[in-house]
């Protein structure tokens, strides 16, 4: 699907906030509120937006340990990557999960209530995966920057 510079900017500013009205959007975009809808509805179907979220604080809901997860398996099989990727996809801990290349096979980013919530997510994480042969955890001291905000404009310097 082909983007313009309405569908552009459309999309910067529902991913910044997706509370906006289609009245609100219109005026910043040079629209009428049905035509911001037809737009939105059109991004949806081509899930070009994939989904609508609230983002909640962790830390507000108890999730006070987040963890970035490296994870390596003893053989690269396409049977034991389809099946780990299957798995993290149900584990409510696991926030994204990453395929990735060079020494590490997956990263996830995971979060706990606390570090024995953690250590028996690990031991359940290890105990159904055999293939698994070595994970590294990094526990995350800071969250400097979060968010899914994907730059809708040529990349600039910071």
């Amino acid at each position: 699907m082909q983007l313009d510079k309405i569908d552009a900017r459309l999309l910067d500013l529902v991913q910044r906030n997706n509370r906006l009205s289609s009245e609100e959007l219109g005026a910043k975009v040079g629209l009428s509120a049905s035509g911001v809808q037809r737009r939105l509805k059109r991004l949806r179907s081509e899930r070009i937006i994939e989904g609508d979220v609230s983002i909640v604080s962790p830390k507000a809901v108890g999730r006070n340990v987040t963890l970035l997860v490296h994870i390596s398996f003893e053989r690269d099989r396409s049977d034991i990557i389809d099946r780990f990727k299957r798995a993290i996809r149900k584990m409510p801990e696991v926030m994204s999960g990453f395929y990735v290349t060079g020494q590490t096979d997956f990263v996830l980013l995971v979060t706990a209530n606390n570090m024995e919530e953690y250590e028996h997510f690990t031991r359940c994480l290890v105990h159904e995966n055999p293939d698994i042969k070595r994970f590294e955890s990094m526990v995350v001291l800071d969250r400097v920057k979060t968010g899914f905000t994907l730059p809708m404009a040529s990349i600039a310097c910071w």
